[in-house]
């Protein structure tokens, strides 16, 4: 019952007939040649969370003290990146202090041979995704606090949500479960997977059960045997830092394509009834997650 009702109101979010304009325009934004490509630490990734901030405010997300911004450094190989993490938190009507942490990379690899590496789909796609979601939470409150963290520096490192990991802006035990967030436009199959299950079992029974009423071919896996090397996703993204400290993650994301990393990853390139889908997918999972975040815990040994 719980999953036909967030089956109805993924539908009536992103309806069949009509394209949901603010996804698109989001990814569209993220994505244009004055980005830059989002490199860290550049003017292009300034201008990008310039327009991100905008974004958290005008939907309601409430930043941790002064701003969202949160500064880091880190050092990858002879270089010291000057990253910026975006993080905010809409609350919970409850009283559980468990929390879910929604989140998604924004930045990209800039030029490459005079050529801007735009990132539609890696990873305006998955920011684009994090704000609906939002946005539908802003709307219809949550039961337990939800934290949406826009992560920096992913393609050198996950130095971001590492970043994020070691200094939370709550405790960390209260941490119940990462939603992340990376590529979900694209997809020559017209597939979506989620990995986590291999991990943590007791997810997988709620995949299950999403991957029964998404409104796209959802499946289960790249996480474990069969799955190795590049194929294994376990470290493949900025779930990764919450892996290492063993909370649960559930990583929603496509295989790859020809345009991965190249300057044809462009907003023009996505398929837009597919995203609409696995975006819809996204809220759904989402609200799913977070409606029975206690019960995560619990399974996963975090506390009630």
């Amino acid at each position: 019952m719980l999953l036909r009702s967030l089956a109805l109101a993924a539908a009536l979010l992103f309806p069949a007939a009509a394209l949901p304009d603010q996804l698109f325009e989001d990814v569209r934004i993220l994505a244009a040649d004055d980005m830059a490509g989002r490199l860290v630490g550049t003017p292009g990734s300034a201008k990008a969370r310039a327009y991100l901030i905008g974004r958290m405010q005008g939907i309601g997300i409430e930043p941790f003290g002064e701003g969202y911004a949160q500064p880091f450094t880190a050092k990858h190989k002879e270089q010291v990146l000057n990253g910026v993490n975006l993080v905010g938190r809409i609350r919970g009507t409850g009283t559980s202090d468990r929390v879910l942490v929604v989140g998604a990379h924004y930045d990209h690899f800039g030029s490459r041979d005079g050529k801007v590496l735009n990132g539609a789909d890696d990873n305006a796609s998955g920011v684009a995704a994090l704000l609906a979601i939002a946005a539908d939470f802003a709307r219809n409150r949550p039961t337990h606090d939800v934290i949406f963290a826009l992560w920096d520096a992913e393609e050198q490192g996950l130095y971001g949500a590492h970043a994020f990991v070691d200094s939370p802006p709550v405790p960390r035990t209260r941490i119940a479960l990462n939603l992340n967030l990376d590529m979900l436009s694209r997809s020559d199959k017209g597939e979506l997977w989620v990995a986590g299950a291999h991990h943590y079992p007791f997810l997988r029974a709620r995949f299950e059960r999403l991957a029964k009423e998404a409104p796209v071919t959802l499946k289960i896996g790249h996480d474990g045997p069969p799955w190795t090397g590049s194929d294994d996703w376990t470290a493949g993204s900025d779930h990764y830092a919450f892996h290492r400290k063993g909370i649960p993650f559930a990583y929603l994301g496509v295989e790859d394509y020809p345009d991965y990393h190249q300057p044809s990853d462009d907003f023009d390139t996505i398929p837009k009834a597919f995203f609409a889908r696995s975006a819809a997918t996204a809220v759904m999972a989402a609200r799913l997650f977070e409606r029975e975040l206690g019960e995560i815990a619990a399974e996963a040994g975090r506390g009630k």
